[in-house]
């Protein structure tokens, strides 16, 4: 299955979260998106920390000024 790539820089901030923690929960062990944001989601990480222990992982793959990318793959 094809990589998920899930833009959210031009969604309104209340939207954000929720569905990125939609997209996540539909995938498959394995399976990863690219979450693409115009900050760094550090709060994201800290909620997937809380909610959802032990079943991703979390890999920045560009970090730039309102460019943010981030990889997030469901484990377990």
């Amino acid at each position: 299955m094809e990589e998920q790539v899930l833009d959210v820089r031009e969604m309104p901030p209340w939207e954000r979260h929720p569905r990125i923690l939609e997209t996540f929960e539909a995938l498959g062990s394995g399976q990863s998106m690219l979450l693409i944001n115009d900050h760094d989601p550090m709060a994201l990480h800290y909620q997937f920390t809380a909610e959802h222990p032990g079943q991703f992982t979390w890999e920045y793959v560009q970090q730039f000024h309102k460019d943010w990318r981030v990889r997030i793959t469901r484990v377990g």
